[in-house]
């Protein structure tokens, strides 16, 4: 379940992988447009605001991206739309750890015991948590911009994109269980 919630916000991104092949201001609109969707959708939900920080991002992103991206469509940033993607979420992952408030610990208070949530571990285990989503961002940027600039081609881009977007999902899924089980915490 914690593994689709992650899962979930990254819809907007791959709305735009989808959908700029044909052409890359339909892809940052059709992303634009489900960011909004889903982030308007959690909070009438009541998610708390901390919760939504990487789909709050998202949405400021999409929107420069639409705009830039109607207003000049042939520039050439076009064909480093998605390294630039990821590079912002990167941005956005290590803003959030360089002021000690990891973009994970509001998804994580979702489900976990509010008890446990100002604890150095609970702080600690979002941080690297945080961490590991921010360099597989970084790193899923690089690769992605090398594959653009080698021209590459798109099966190159998605399969550095999912390997990207899986390990720190499998981290993310495992990490806490090995903490608690090295503090003899059961759940």
């Amino acid at each position: 379940m914690g593994a689709v919630r992650y899962l979930r916000g990254f819809i907007p991104w791959i709305a735009f992988a989808a959908i700029s092949t044909v052409g890359w201001q339909w892809g940052a609109l059709a992303a634009l447009v489900s960011g909004v969707w889903l982030l308007a959708k959690d909070r009438r939900s009541g998610v708390a605001a901390d919760a939504l920080i990487l789909e709050t991002s998202t949405v400021a992103y999409f929107a420069a991206m639409t705009a830039f991206a109607f207003a000049v469509p042939h520039s050439p940033v076009r064909t480093y739309a998605g390294a630039l993607s990821l590079g912002w979420l990167a941005a956005t992952a290590w803003s959030t750890l360089a002021v000690r408030r990891p973009f994970t610990l509001g998804i994580a208070r979702r489900s976990t015991p509010q008890e446990v949530w100002h604890t150095p571990q609970f702080l600690r285990v979002n941080m690297v948590i945080t961490t590991a989503w921010a360099t597989g961002f970084a790193l899923t940027a690089a690769a992605v911009a090398a594959c653009d600039a080698a021209h590459t081609g798109p099966l190159a881009t998605t399969v550095c994109q999912v390997v990207g977007f899986v390990a720190p999902a499998v981290f993310t899924n495992r990490y806490p269980k090995i903490v608690q089980a090295r503090l003899g915490v059961t759940r």
